[in-house]
């Protein structure tokens, strides 16, 4: 995989509320993304354009992510969304976020206006990366080509609400578990958009926990999409950015243990480690596949600025 920037975290905030630009500047998420769609009402988003490229333009993000979310294609206003933001503070964006996909098509039309833009006004063609979003069933169904319909996707994003109305879903808590239900209802749409990602190379997102003020609730949704290995999650409010970042990040022990196997599998494959293709850490085997598994948890570690706590000493 290539390297990966840390998404564990992924702060929504309303582009039509100067206030809060301000305010997430100073919070410890590691992307924000400034919503032009769902946050804003449709008399608001001419103004929400002007906030976001006034607030990117005055800097103060630090190391975040800086994305945007445009609205969707079946609207009026993402040829607009695209033109103001991108000719305004194309410079200061890394990504753009392309709601409720439902083909490669929607993605690579994007892509083509984004690459249009960014000749215009002379930005460097192809470094704004694209997040796509799967909403709808028919996303899902497509996701496959969505994930791979442009070099620029970096992220496939779960959007479980929309998603949940566009299936007939009984309604539930967004996101949670159900005692009417035997088993995980999500699981399925979960893996298929990890499996898109995977594929190719990119990050999965988990999506919203509408319940912001219940921190439990979110921390239990949060840790089964990052046990089937997500890279983060979508925050709605300051108090479950924390979480995030500590549920989508590898714990100091495996993240030490995920560099110990690298460097003893260096040692052991090189000429003065004898040149074996396996060895032994301890009580515990190590060969390529271990490598492979450790390069991913040493990954997300090395992304959220994790610093190791031991070291590996070659054995006499």
């Amino acid at each position: 995989m290539a390297e990966l920037r840390s998404r564990r975290s992924n702060l929504a905030v309303p582009g039509s509320n100067p206030r809060f630009l301000e305010k997430a500047k100073g919070l410890p998420a590691d992307q924000v993304f400034l919503d032009l769609e769902d946050a804003c009402a449709p008399l608001a988003k001419p103004g929400a354009r002007k906030n976001i490229v006034a607030a990117l333009n005055e800097g103060g993000w630090g190391e975040k992510i800086r994305t945007v979310r445009v609205n969707d294609w079946t609207t009026e206003w993402t040829f607009t969304d695209v033109i103001e933001v991108v000719g305004g503070a194309g410079a200061e964006l890394d990504c753009l976020m392309l709601p409720k996909v439902v083909d490669a098509g929607q993605v690579q039309a994007l892509d083509l206006l984004l690459t249009q833009v960014e000749k215009a006004n002379g930005l460097e063609v192809g470094r704004i990366g694209i997040e796509a979003q799967i909403e709808t069933a028919r996303g899902l169904i497509n996701v496959n080509q969505i994930a791979a319909a442009s070099p620029r996707i970096e992220t496939i994003i779960y959007g479980p609400a929309d998603f949940m109305a566009s299936i007939n879903m009984k309604s539930l808590v967004v996101g949670a578990l159900h005692p009417d239900y035997p088993g995980d209802p999500y699981h399925y749409i979960l893996m298929q958009i990890l499996m898109a990602a995977r594929a190719c190379g990119v990050q999965a997102i988990d999506g919203p926990f509408l319940q912001v003020r219940d921190v439990p609730a979110f921390e239990e949704v949060a840790r089964r999409s990052a046990m089937l290995g997500f890279d983060g999650k979508w925050v709605l409010h300051p108090g479950q950015i924390d979480a995030a970042n500590e549920i989508y990040a590898p714990s100091q022990a495996d993240y030490d243990h995920a560099e110990l196997i690298l460097d003893a599998y260096e040692w052991a494959t090189s000429e003065a480690g004898g040149a074996k293709g396996s060895a032994m850490l301890g009580d515990e085997m190590i060969d390529e596949a271990s490598r492979k598994m450790a390069l991913v948890i040493a990954g997300k570690g090395r992304a959220a600025g994790m610093s190791r706590t031991s070291s590996f000493t070659p054995p006499e």
